[in-house]
């Protein structure tokens, strides 16, 4: 049995935690530079709000009606993901981290010692009282059908946000309810040649013959019409697989001409990059870097271009990952453009136990570079202002719009809330 755990709103739910005056109330949270909405609550959509409309259309509208805006606060998501993760842990003996706002559960005889049902209300209740966040939960006999489940949580009201699917004759009444274009695994191209042959809804899905879904699409499609009659065929992930590559990109809040400050902003996202690939416990061999104009200012000098540094021996450290971006950046950049867009991906990962050192690169400045770059990272954990590297610029005129942006209530003691 799976249990498919889903966080309603996440982004909109994680602004009401700290904001009790929010209950009910429309919100939306931004994309980067407060471009468009990237997501909302229910009430927003009742105003007729959808995803990706264009901020600047909405907004006079919008906050006439009452409506709530918060730039993206990514900081403050991510930690209230983990604390719902580490709850998730205590609830079940294995889960799977699907994404940043859902999970799935293994629930291997969990049914032997207690009703599903209880158990979902159970693990709904927890999450809410320990990080405030709202949750449906969907249980199955696969994880496909958990999904499904969790569908009939999010829009049938009188399941209190658990749907409990162990029984056939349940499955089986849920699922002709449910669009195909609703099922797990099932995209946008496949939708239509299903509806093409009649496939409507998930129960006409799971009545189809395998055999024909595998010699007319694909064997994937086959394992879902199967996981949708019962019979589990992906199973749990116990870890998350390692990255091939990290990116960092950002557009700036507005253009830049000039050398100097494309490195101020190239230079923080490496340190940024380099931060992450330490909490992979990894090094790169690779700095790439790539710039480039706004395509749709079609009054202005259209350029892009990319660069790659190797490096001497696989590194982790802020230090070397900076002095390459800049190398790279130097080699593409091109004066009398109006650039509004950077980025940074590091490539070729090495374990950090596992590497081989060139003849010619010390191996005691690795061990150096180690203890400076874990203690520049323990600073930075504990929500006090973090150390930079003075390249990273102080100014930074370029950083990403963000007017609007709620407090870190949970990672910053700056952003503590405060009780009068």
């Amino acid at each position: 049995m799976f249990a498919l755990v889903d966080c309603n709103s996440f982004y909109a739910s994680c602004e009401r935690v700290f904001r009790p005056d929010l209950k009910n109330k429309p919100v939306v949270v931004l994309s980067n530079n407060d471009g468009c909405v990237v997501a909302l609550s229910k009430e927003a959509k009742k105003l007729g709000i959808k995803m990706c409309d264009p901020w600047y259309q909405i907004e006079s509208a919008y906050t006439k009606k009452g409506g709530y805006a918060f730039s993206s606060n990514y900081e403050l998501y991510a930690d209230i993901s983990a604390r719902i993760m580490t709850t998730l842990e205590r609830l079940s003996p294995n889960i799977e981290i699907y994404s940043i706002d859902e999970a799935f559960l293994d629930l291997t005889g969990v049914n032997n010692c207690q009703n599903l049902q209880d158990f979902g209300m159970q693990c709904k209740e927890t999450i809410k009282q320990w990080t405030g966040m709202p949750v449906r939960v969907g249980i199955a006999p696969t994880k496909t059908l958990s999904k499904i489940a969790s569908y009939g949580a999010k829009y049938y009201p009188a399941t209190q946000g658990v749907v409990d699917l162990s029984k056939p004759e349940r499955q089986k009444k849920l699922l002709n309810l449910v669009p195909v274009q609703e099922v797990w695994g099932v995209g946008r191209k496949i939708h239509k040649r299903l509806n093409q042959i009649g496939i409507r809804t998930a129960l006409d899905l799971a009545m189809i013959d395998t055999k024909y879904v595998r010699n007319n699409f694909n064997i994937v499609l086959a394992k879902t019409v199967r996981e949708l009659r019962g019979e589990p065929c992906i199973g749990l992930e116990d870890q998350s697989s390692a990255k091939k590559q990290i990116v960092v990109s950002r557009t700036f809040s507005k253009k830049v001409d000039d050398l100097r400050t494309l490195e101020e902003a190239v230079s923080d996202y490496a340190a940024r990059a380099a931060a992450k690939l330490r909490r992979e416990n990894r090094r790169c061999l690779y700095v790439s870097v790539f710039i480039r104009t706004n395509p749709f200012r079609t009054q202005d000098r259209q350029y892009r271009n990319s660069g790659t540094t190797r490096l001497i021996a696989p590194t982790s450290d802020t230090r070397d990952i900076i002095q390459n971006a800049k190398k790279s950046l130097r080699a593409i950049y091109r004066s009398g453009f109006n650039y509004i867009k950077a980025g940074i991906l590091l490539s070729d990962f090495y374990d950090d136990q596992i590497q081989q050192y060139d003849f010619f690169y010390p191996k005691e400045r690795t061990l150096h570079s180690d203890q400076l770059m874990n203690t520049i990272d323990k600073i930075n954990k504990k929500g006090l202002p973090p150390v930079y590297f003075l390249a990273q610029g102080i100014k930074r005129k370029w950083s990403m719009k963000r007017e609007i942006q709620s407090p870190r209530y949970t990672t910053s003691w700056n952003d503590l809330p405060k009780v009068s």
